[in-house]
């Protein structure tokens, strides 16, 4: 299928699709016109990549969960479990924590500070 067709089946934008491509998640055949030809399967592809994104995981760290991916069930990925994997996303898991903690320090200052004010 074109890229018209994937973006009209999965919602996103070209622009987007080519740069799934660039970054390793997604993979397309040229055509003699020079025109990219997705199979059938991107369009899953594709689904997958939007709700790991909504997760909250990078690009980079996509390109290294997508091949553990099977299916979507209920608008969630299931994986085939390995070691690495579980890893690679209890340390995914821990940045965010670490991300949350400092947002929170963040917030309390500001309103330390807005409890200060002079009215």
């Amino acid at each position: 299928m074109l890229i018209g067709e994937l973006s009209r089946r999965t919602g996103v934008n070209p622009r987007l699709l080519r740069y799934y491509e660039a970054q390793g998640l997604l993979s397309a055949d040229r055509a003699p016109n020079g025109y990219r030809e997705y199979a059938d399967d991107s369009e899953l592809t594709v689904r997958k990549i939007r709700i790991l994104l909504d997760a909250g995981l990078s690009t980079e760290v996509i390109r290294r969960v997508l091949p553990c991916t099977r299916e979507i069930r209920d608008n969630e990925t299931v994986f085939d479990w390995c070691q690495s994997l579980r890893e690679l996303l209890d340390h995914e898991l821990a940045a965010m924590d670490r991300q949350l903690d400092s947002l929170q320090r963040t917030r309390d200052t500001l309103a330390c500070y807005l409890g200060q004010r002079q009215t």
